[in-house]
């Protein structure tokens, strides 16, 4: 339990910040996360102990929490999700829409594990699988965020580059440029400034409202499509790549490393579990309106035009929605310049988390350059080499953008399974840990992300084969194993040494107060026989997909 955990809120406390108090017992490894919560709308101290529990104080207590749900949720809607919503709009009309409908609940359990991860372990999401599962998983899960984000940011500096295209802007002005702002925005030294500008970024975003309505949206047609699941011009390859890449750019790795420090680093404990579960729950809805919105210019773009699908680039449907209305094509470059901003700020932030995450090193947006100079030297670092790999003359910008979407969909299954291995380890959540129906239910979600992963890192490699006759017969593969994976685990289970018993949590346990010891006081984690299997299954998954990735880029490359 640490200092801020001993004292109740009062979001009406006076603006001074006292100097937190050393961790007790807890695992908290950078001191800047302990203290007041300084959010964009409000201050919650920790030096107050009396309040009221009024709905003006219940208001108050969510505006100085909400952030990390709703910053992540809109940072995922960024240039490749801009892309993705408007091809499904330009090519298969509202037929897709069904698609984001059931992505809502995907989300809000994903990122609930990480809200609770976050709140009461004090530290990110690569430290405690580092620490949990050991280095050599640490290094091979963190080693492949770091190559997938910044494969990511680059994709965000094309999505400005196309957005200044529009404009008639050169991308060698307005790149570097936005590469500043970034590092600027970040380096202010201050969380709260720092959230603050986020939520002016994310108050452009609202420019999809009138985008949508100026797109004649047929509101009875999108209904039906959300409650009625079907794919216009029947079940093709085609479509059911798209699906896999709506979900893919929905439901990303780089989201749980960043909710789970950035909760870390605004210094959310328990106490305030509910507000960011909020938090996270209007992300959802904000994030799958937004995609909505998307999804519908971009039918609108080939419903005024004659092009139905023949999508190139959301650059193009820019220019697509120019040609029959010149607002309506620059709200539309204007939002895709603010999403790749805000999308990549949050993947480059979520990496250099991870980065002082790893080496132990101060990463707090609290802290100045002078204080974490690592931290914000790793940031910059990103961000430059991102932006100078878009500017570079005849950079294989499409193979990269196609790298990104088969390696996010390589990554998927492996975040989530360590995502639920962690939120089942009673030394790490104590009483925080999931309930049965939650680890099913997120089972289930593995399950059919794992189904999602092979038919994309399949079709990435082997373009020429059928995706519905892959998707069928990897779909019965999965049951199958799911099935015949049962006895051999109770037949492993019966020829392997008994574990010792998980604690129970004693009944007197405060969830309000309880946090995660220091790592190191920990018991180690013991697999079971069928968590083994699984994990060794996984790592031979993701070697043999990544050299497969390898060798088709080489293949690509040389024509």
């Amino acid at each position: 339990m640490t200092a801020a955990d001993d004292n109740t809120l009062s979001p009406e406390a006076p603006p001074g910040n006292p100097e937190p108090k050393a961790p007790r017992r807890t695992a908290v490894l950078d001191s800047a996360h302990l203290g007041d919560i300084e959010g964009a709308f409000g201050r919650i101290s920790i030096s107050e102990t009396d309040h009221s529990r009024t709905f003006k104080t219940r208001l108050l207590t969510l505006l100085a929490i909400v952030g990390p749900g709703i910053i992540v949720m809109v940072g995922d809607n960024d240039a490749g999700g801009i892309a993705t919503y408007a091809q499904a709009g330009q090519n298969y009309g509202y037929s897709l829409l069904w698609v984001l409908l059931l992505l809502i609940p995907v989300l809000i359990v994903n990122q609930e594990m990480v809200v609770r991860l976050g709140a009461v372990t004090g530290v990110g999401h690569a430290r405690l699988i580092n620490e949990r599962f050991g280095r050599g998983w640490g290094w091979f899960s963190v080693g492949d965020l770091f190559l997938l984000n910044f494969l990511t940011i680059v994709t965000e500096f094309i999505g400005i580059s196309l957005a200044a295209d529009y404009f008639g802007i050169s991308k060698y002005i307005v790149v570097p440029t936005s590469a500043v702002a970034l590092v600027a925005i970040m380096a202010s030294g201050s969380f709260r400034r720092w959230e603050r500008a986020m939520f002016v970024f994310i108050a452009i975003t609202l420019l999809q409202i009138p985008m949508l309505l100026m797109s004649h949206p047929q509101w009875g047609t999108a209904a039906k499509s959300f409650v009625v699941p079907s794919i216009s011009g029947g079940v093709t390859s085609d479509a059911v790549l798209l699906i896999i890449a709506i979900v893919g750019t929905t439901v990303a790795p780089w989201q749980l490393f960043f909710q789970q420090s950035n909760i870390v680093d605004k210094r959310i404990t328990p106490r305030f579990m509910a507000y960011e579960r909020v938090d996270t729950v209007l992300g959802a809805f904000v994030v799958i309106i937004g995609a909505t919105a998307l999804l519908i210019t971009g039918d609108w773009a080939a419903r005024s035009t004659n092009t139905v699908g023949n999508f190139v680039d959301a650059g193009d449907i820019a220019h697509l929605l120019g040609q029959h209305n010149n607002l309506l094509g620059s709200f539309f470059a204007i939002v895709l310049l603010d999403a790749s901003i805000i999308g990549a700020a949050a993947v480059t932030l979520a990496t250099s988390y991870a980065f002082g995450d790893v080496f132990g090193l101060k990463h707090s947006l609290h802290r100045g350059f002078a204080d974490a100079k690592q931290f914000y030297v790793s940031y910059t670092a990103m961000v430059a080499l991102a932006a100078a790999v878009v500017l570079i003359p005849g950079a294989p910008l499409g193979l990269i953008t196609t790298a990104v979407q088969a390696l996010a969909g390589l990554l998927l299954p492996s975040a989530s399974v360590f995502l639920l291995l962690l939120c089942n380890d009673r030394e790490v959540l104590g009483p925080w840990v999931n309930r049965p129906w939650l680890n099913w239910v997120a089972g289930v979600i593995v399950g059919i992300l794992l189904l999602l992963s092979g038919i994309l890192m399949a079709t990435t490699l082997f373009p020429d084969i059928n995706v519905v006759v892959v998707s069928g017969y990897l779909g019965v593969a999965l049951v199958v194993l799911g099935i015949a994976a049962v006895p051999v685990l109770r037949w492993m289970g019966r020829h392997q040494p008994a574990a010792p018993p998980a604690k129970a949590p004693a009944r007197d346990v405060d969830r309000n107060t309880w946090r995660m010891p220091p790592l190191t006081l920990l018991e180690p984690v013991v697999w079971s026989p069928g968590t083994r299997l699984g994990m060794i299954a996984l790592r031979s998954y993701l070697v043999l997909g990544a050299l497969l990735l390898v060798v088709k880029a080489i293949q690509v490359s040389r024509g």
